[in-house]
């Protein structure tokens, strides 16, 4: 089946008489043991499983052409989970155009905890490789970047990475598996925030893990599946979504394709008037032929994706200036919801970000492409002369 269809009948599918179309919402904590006692397949206690996170992980296995899906809490929550299939000395190398909050994870908890790090132009493989130490255990990717856009070549990155017995992973939170399958283009995890696109609405938070297979980790014993491994420190540390989150990300996947398809069109509608807009010194967009890395992105992406981001004529004040007079986009953090957001992405992040301060951070949403682009150009209009 195509991935459309699926992800409306994998997972949950009504195929007995008087079975409902949608699943039930299992809200219990505690299962009654069978007669025989506890086995491997039983439901025993939700932090361990619930039917819901089941039909969930089951839905974005089979998204990713993946071996097995893990759901947590939230998107932070499953970069934790990565993180710690690693031991103290181990060496992670990360991009230097990189989501804040894993920024912060990094130097507030993991570095004192014995991770080493460096942040690396992922855009040059040859970097990369210079890069790496003996001790380099994880290569971490995020293409689209967040905020300037920065693509990487998935499959250049991920065979250096299996020629060098690293694990590589691909924060695919941007793109999605409507847009780009890391897993099918040679990287080890996908991992994502479920809060953005793939849940789509703004109103439940979530994060999820895909494995490409269950990998040996290098550097451990060879009885030690990778896929195992998470799955106990999902289980142990208890950081899981819970069924009803699970029951409206499930709600949610039977929209994300339609969803996503009309967004990056108007995205790119968007993008192009930016690019031309007397008010906009620069425009960050993979659709676009200017933005560097465009081929890679159309070889490994099915469109652009949805998210803009761009630079006006001007500096921090201009810039805020321009997102508070907007009329019809939220002025917000997140993204990839219905409704269309914009920030000042400078000030949403920790202090001493790289992020230019006349930057603005678009998530383009499901309104009519003209109505999203009349309120960009007076925002920017009423803002010229401050």
């Amino acid at each position: 089946m195509h991935p459309e269809t699926r992800a409306l009948h994998v997972g949950w599918h009504a195929d007995k008489p008087g079975a409902p179309l949608v699943p039930s919402w299992d809200p219990a904590t505690v299962f009654r043991h069978p007669d025989r006692g506890l086995s491997r397949d039983s439901w025993s206690y939700t932090r361990l499983d619930n039917p819901n996170r089941d039909q969930l992980e089951k839905t974005l296995t089979s998204l990713e052409s993946g071996a097995e899906a893990l759901a947590f809490a939230s998107g932070m929550a499953a970069v934790q989970a990565v993180f710690h299939i690693l031991s103290p000395g181990d060496h992670v190398m990360l991009p230097d155009d990189l989501y804040h909050g894993v920024r912060n994870l990094i130097s507030d908890q993991y570095q004192r905890w014995g991770l080493t790090f460096d942040f690396v132009d992922m855009t040059r493989p040859d970097a990369v490789g210079k890069a790496a130490t003996d001790r380099t255990r994880m290569l971490w990717m995020e293409t689209p970047s967040n905020p300037m856009l920065k693509i990487t070549d998935i499959i250049a990155l991920s065979r250096l990475a299996r020629e060098r017995g690293w694990i590589s992973v691909v924060d695919n939170t941007w793109t999605t598996p409507a847009v780009q399958r890391p897993l099918v283009l040679g990287a080890d995890i996908a991992l994502y925030s479920t809060t953005k696109y793939l849940g789509g609405h703004s109103d439940v938070l979530g994060g999820a893990i895909v494995l490409r297979q269950s990998n040996q980790i290098p550097g451990e014993d060879n009885e030690t599946a990778l896929a195992d491994k998470l799955r106990t420190l999902q289980r142990q540390a208890g950081a899981v979504p819970s069924p009803f989150d699970c029951w409206m990300m499930l709600r949610s996947l039977k929209t994300l394709f339609v969803r996503i398809r009309t967004q990056a069109a108007s995205a790119q509608r968007i993008a192009e008037k930016l690019s031309e807009h007397p008010d906009v010194e620069k425009v960050y967009y993979p659709g676009l032929p200017d933005h560097a890395g465009h081929h890679i992105a159309e070889a490994q992406m099915d469109s652009p994706g949805a998210m803009i981001s761009f630079r006006v004529r001007g500096d921090d004040e201009t810039a805020l200036c321009a997102v508070s007079a907007s009329r019809l986009i939220v002025p917000a953090t997140s993204l990839g919801g219905v409704e269309s957001t914009w920030e000042h992405r400078k000030t949403s992040e920790s202090e001493g970000t790289a992020t230019p301060g006349n930057l603005i951070r678009l998530s383009v949403g499901l309104e009519h492409p003209d109505d999203i682009w009349n309120d960009i150009d007076q925002s920017l209009t009423r803002c010229r002369f401050r």
